[in-house]
């Protein structure tokens, strides 16, 4: 039987599943980017543009040089995004404070709480009670293609709460498991079958990948790319979107992109028998072995309870009482959704598991190690770059430039050359480097059309949790395929069906008329 392992021995060993051409691939990459970054940051910096001001034509040096780091990594990504407001306030272009105030923006601490959430849920295992509660339903059974179904809605739905990459690393081995009860189940009929030549592994080791991703973009805090957006559409277009409104849109979406997900690979991917001897047994026994139900457990669904519920509340009071009701904007005072996530988050230091030993639902130590600072910081950089790129006008220098050359200036060309875009760039990068580099241009273009940046900025955060190709596209993908039964090619055919469908029959009309419907 497997064990779980933790987030960080997951992604070691997808790592070292890499093969040799690919491992001196990505040391190319990287060498060549160390150098290719200053490089082309000092040729922008001295070649003449015209019509562009000083203070943005250092910025544009500024913004080359950290995006092609952000694309050929040879550093960590969150220390690339250090980078752009150091430089830029050694350059003179702005103030320490007005360089550094987006580190401090309240999605940071958002973001910080909901890290605290989901790590309470994972150190008192109330993440795996919950996926195996699912997988244990009657409806399920032992049937390959209720059980691909199944780990796929149980991944999605933690994903829209927890991280992309914890909940794959949750998964990750729940489908080792299955994959193993399946041999196992072949070796008794006298048949030896190769997991890493069997189609169905490949299947089921892609659906705990891709239904991560697909997870994600259910809420602001599903994962970066989300909160990425709304505070771009904050600083940049004076816009403020709510908990209760992205998740209206986050919905739909999911649900159209899980259920392209699933009929792709299960028609892609499908079983060669009906019935995985040892799959209910398999899962009835990881439940029992979890128990009943703990203190911690329960302190942390009070904790997620409470903050879901103040997160959705403004939406059914807007409902109720309408948008302009001097009761709902007494409550968003008050009620903001950073000052939820960090409610929820700090009342796990405060709900005891043994009150005589002085024992709470969360330490210090394990919170430290649950936040991704890595994340924060990136998300911090993301937006200092954007608000400069604004304020120095840089990126309507740039957005002018895009509209000229591709003629999009209405709502439905943005959205597509933008969507198109930013999946190109999850592709080759990190989706939230990929956001923090398309975002500020997207809300631009669509402001300087005199168009509602809103459907432009969703398209953009939807496009980038698209990225199915490659293993180095997300953590979840590299994950999975660290566990030897994704050949790549297939991995590539099934990504790109998968972009390319949801693209286009998904996010572009999506965007276009929900988000509209919704009042944008």
């Amino acid at each position: 039987m497997q064990t779980v392992k933790p987030r960080k021995q997951n992604l070691l060993q997808a790592e070292s599943k890499l093969s040799l051409e690919e491992q001196q691939f990505d040391f190319r990459r990287k060498t060549l980017g160390l150098f290719l970054g200053p490089a082309l940051g000092l040729l922008v910096y001295f070649m003449p543009i015209a019509g562009l001001k000083e203070q943005a034509h250092g910025l544009l040096a500024i913004v080359t040089f950290v995006a092609t780091w952000w694309i050929t990594e040879p550093v960590p990504i969150p220390v690339s995004s250090m980078l752009g407001p150091v430089i830029a306030t050694l350059m003179g272009i702005v103030n320490p404070t007005q360089a550094f105030a987006p580190f401090a923006n309240p999605l940071i601490f958002l973001f910080m709480g909901s890290f605290m959430l989901a790590t309470a849920m994972m150190s008192h295992g109330l993440d795996k009670r919950f996926a195996y509660a699912i997988l244990s339903m009657s409806w399920v059974g032992s049937s390959p293609t209720r059980i691909l179904l199944a780990l796929g809605l149980v991944t999605a739905l933690c994903s829209g709460w927890v991280s992309n990459t914890a909940t794959t690393a949750m998964m990750f081995p729940i489908a080792m498991g299955l994959l193993f009860a399946i041999k196992d189940m072949h070796a008794a009929a006298g048949r030896e079958i190769e997991l890493s030549k069997y189609t169905y592994a490949t299947g089921l080791m892609l659906m705990a990948g891709y239904a991560s991703s697909v997870g994600g973009v259910l809420t602001p805090v599903g994962t970066p790319p989300n909160l990425i957006m709304i505070g771009l559409l904050e600083q940049m277009g004076g816009v403020r979107v709510s908990f209760f409104q992205w998740m209206i849109w986050g919905s739909i979406a999911m649900v159209a992109y899980f259920i392209l997900v699933y009929i792709v690979l299960k028609k892609m991917f499908p079983a060669d028998v009906d019935h995985i001897e040892g799959a209910s047994e398999l899962i009835r026994e990881r439940r029992n072995s979890l128990g009943p139900w703990k203190a911690g457990e329960i302190n942390a669904v009070i904790a997620f309870t409470v903050a879901v519920t103040l997160w959705v509340l403004p939406g059914f009071l807007a409902m109720i009482y309408g948008s302009g009701d001097p009761i709902l904007a007494k409550y968003n005072k008050y009620f903001s959704e950073a000052v939820v996530a960090m409610l929820a988050g700090l009342l796990l230091f405060i709900l005891p598991t043994n009150w005589a030993e002085r024992k709470f639902t969360l330490t210090w130590n394990e919170a430290v190690k649950g936040i991704d600072w890595g994340t924060l910081i990136l998300f911090g950089g993301g937006l200092s770059l954007g608000t400069m790129m604004y304020t120095t006008g840089l990126s309507k220098w740039v957005g002018d430039i895009i509209v000229t050359a591709t003629g999009a200036n209405s709502q439905v060309a943005i959205v597509i050359l933008f969507s198109l875009f930013s999946l190109l760039m999850s592709e080759l990068t990190s989706h939230t480097a990929a956001t923090n580099m398309v975002g500020p241009l997207g809300i631009t273009v669509a402001i300087s059309a005199g168009l509602s940046p809103v459907p432009v900025a969703v398209a953009i955060a939807l496009s980038s949790s698209l990225g199915f190709m490659l293993p180095v596209s997300t953590p979840p993908n590299a994950i999975v395929y660290g566990s030897g039964f994704i050949p790549i090619t297939k991995m590539i055919k099934s990504g790109f069906i998968i972009d390319l469908i949801g693209i286009a029959l998904v996010t572009i009309p999506l965007v276009v008329y929900v988000v509209k419907w919704v009042g944008y």
